[in-house]
Order: C-alpha cells, then structure tokens, then sequence
C-alpha cells in the first residue's frame, strides 16, 4: 500500500525523510501550518496522487499533563478498512498511544490555555492541521490516521505566543519573530531549549514512522 506522510513543516519531516528515502511506496508533503494550507496542499496532491492512506503527522503540544516530550500519540477513525486495519496495533506496539487530538486554530501557548482546552475539550494534545486533512480523506474515501508527537508538554509555558509571528495565511513572519527576540534577548535560552527539544520529538516521532511503515499494514 502507497502512503503519504503529511507534515506542517520541514522541520518535523526532516529526520522520517533521511530514514525513509530509499523506502518505495512512502511519500512526503509539507503542507505548510494551519487547517486552509493543509487542505490546499493535499487536495493538490491527490489531484495527480492516490494514495492507499495518509498519515497526518508532526508536533503537538500536550494538554494531559500526564504526557511528557517525546511521546507519540495517535488517532484513528472506526473503523479502518481491512486494507490497514492492523495499523493501530502497529503503533501501539511500536509504544504509541491512542489519545484525542484537538485540530485547533492557534497555537495554544500558556499553561493557562492548554489546561482551558483540556477542560473544554477532553482532549489530550493539540495540533492545527488533522481535521483539515481527515475531512479531505473522508471525501475521497481514504483512510487517514493522525500520528503525533509531544513538543511541548501541558505544564510547561512557550517562551513567547508564536501566534503574533503567523501571517494571515499562517506563514511564519521571521523578520517579525526575530525582532521580538532582539527585544527580549532573554528569551533566547528558552528558544534555543525549545529548538532542542523539537528536535528531539521530531526524531522520536521519525523512529516511531519508520519502524510501522517497516511493518505490512495489510
């Protein structure tokens, strides 16, 4: 079975495309951040692709403060077709963890934020890109699975509300994001730790992929 790999940005992709390059049948595509570029992007792509499933994966921020950085989180829709219906236990037994996921539509940076969308929600983690890509997949008939990795845990606070440095189109403004840094150089050691660790989640999350893709789904 063919299957694309969806990521918001190239940053969360890079280490899965390193191990995944030389794999047939596995396809990547950056869609750029938010629900609209997620859409648009994957509805161009299966205009000349058809997939047998998609995968939307990338970074989420924890809502449950019982999930930690590095964790990886998944949510399938039932049922799935037999074509990839063992797909759940593969990710279970490479130590994923079924778990609600928010499509939300900012990026939720406080700790105040995250407890108020856990208490309104249920939900265990939060990303902006799934529900867009789900509800294109249900329309075409194939099957989608959100596969996820903690980024930033519930307990912990962004060192600034990345929010004001997205463009209407939810492009980041680096220009804008690099003056606020200017402004608040105190800052740094708390972004460069936050680099640090979406680094780390988007390896764990490149390992946890390649090792299911490595396991027939059907």
């Amino acid at each position: 079975m063919s299957a694309l790999v969806c990521f918001a940005l190239k940053e969360e992709a890079a280490p899965f495309q390193k191990m995944a390059a030389a794999k047939s049948g596995v396809s990547v595509l950056i869609t750029g951040i938010g629900r609209d570029n997620a859409e648009k992007s994957l509805r161009n792509y299966l205009a000349s692709h058809s997939p047998g499933l998609v995968l939307t994966c990338g970074f989420a921020g924890g809502l449950d403060p019982a999930l930690k950085l590095g964790d990886i989180i998944f949510e399938a829709p039932a049922p799935l077709p037999d074509s990839c219906a063992s797909l759940p236990h593969s990710l279970a037994a490479a130590g994923a963890k079924p778990a609600k996921i928010l499509c939300a539509n900012r990026i939720a940076t406080t700790v105040d934020e995250r407890r108020t969308l856990r208490m309104q929600t249920g939900a265990d983690a939060a990303e902006m890109e799934s529900g867009a890509i789900h509800a294109v997949c249900r329309g075409r008939g194939i099957p989608a699975v959100t596969v996820r990795v903690i980024s930033d845990t519930a307990l912990e606070a962004l060192p600034l509300d990345f929010n004001r440095f997205l463009t209407a189109d939810k492009t980041l403004d680096l220009k804008k994001l690099l003056g606020a840094v200017a402004m608040s150089p105190g800052k740094i050691g708390a972004l460069m730790k936050l680099q640090r660790q979406a680094a780390f989640a988007a390896g764990r999350l490149a390992e946890t992929l390649f090792k299911v893709l490595q396991t027939p789904i059907d």
